[in-house]
């Protein structure tokens, strides 16, 4: 389990100290994976002893057990891709990555936190879909389908972003996808709209994401890896699960929107038929 996930667990346990030594902890994971008990008290500007509880708060014998945590976490987050192609993955452990991944999604995105993330966007007068290049494959997905179910819908690119945001205020709503390391200018941008009044929606990975601070809702996904990149799969099936429940929530007007989508698709001959092997113009 993740470190992120250890923190959430324990919940309204944790003191005002203790969220101080989580942040660190989360902000920079190599000073608990290499440093002293110290080291990490006086980053923090606590003492030794709290430092110790908040390790057993989250379920470690102490602070070696939570560095002994840290230290294969960073081994495991900051192998570069290069390094990752030179370790030989089996298919099996890489299937049951991929399956326990999917798994948590289902568990993380409850019809409670799926129906608080989708009705903003159902609501509001304009979405914006912005992400970091690694989490782009859910970005668009996202996009996509939820374009065809309702009007005013853009993605952000990287290169758009300061032409965009012109325009974004208040009454719209903007859902970020990105995750650890995450890309400046997601998080630089996503700030910007908060600040216009924007309501923002995350899928991140934990609550100590620097995007869970400015949403209204998030969604919380585990991210591993699959060869020598992270994987794509978890934020493509969040937005699959969102979208489905967008259409849910917006009834009728979805289903008109997409009959007439249909016809004009049918008129265009947008489709290849293969019967005559052509387009489907009549």
């Amino acid at each position: 389990m993740s470190i992120q996930d250890l923190i959430a667990a324990a919940g309204d346990r944790l003191t005002p100290t203790d969220r101080r030594i989580a942040e660190a902890v989360v902000e920079n994971p190599t000073l608990v994976a290499f440093g002293t008990v110290s080291d990490l008290a006086d980053h923090v500007g606590t003492s030794r002893p709290s430092i110790v509880r908040f390790a057993t708060k989250l379920g470690f014998k102490g602070y070696s057990d939570l560095q002994t945590h840290e230290r294969n976490q960073v081994s495991n987050q900051l192998a570069r891709p290069s390094h990752r192609i030179r370790q030989h993955q089996e298919t099996g452990p890489l299937r049951r990555s991929i399956h326990g991944a999917i798994d948590d999604v289902f568990e993380s995105l409850t019809d409670e936190r799926l129906n608080a993330l989708v009705k903003p966007m159902v609501d509001a007068s304009h979405v914006w879909v912005l992400s970091g290049e690694t989490s782009m494959a859910g970005a668009h997905k996202l996009y996509t389908g939820l374009s065809i179910l309702r009007p005013n819908v853009r993605l952000m690119t990287e290169f758009e972003m300061g032409r965009e945001l012109v325009g974004a205020r208040a009454g719209e709503a903007a859902i970020v996808f990105d995750f650890s390391r995450y890309r400046r200018h997601s998080i630089s941008v996503t700030q910007a709209l908060a600040d216009a009044g924007v309501t923002i929606l995350a899928i991140t990975d934990g609550p100590l994401s620097p995007l869970a601070r400015m949403s209204h809702a998030c969604g919380y996904l585990k991210i591993p890896a699959v060869g020598p990149f992270d994987s794509s799969v978890p934020s493509v099936v969040a937005a699959e699960l969102v979208v489905a429940r967008a259409a849910v929530l917006l009834g009728d007007g979805a289903r008109e929107r997409i009959d007439r989508l249909e016809s004009l698709w049918q008129a265009t001959g947008i489709f290849f038929d293969g019967e005559r092997g052509t387009s489907n113009e009549a």
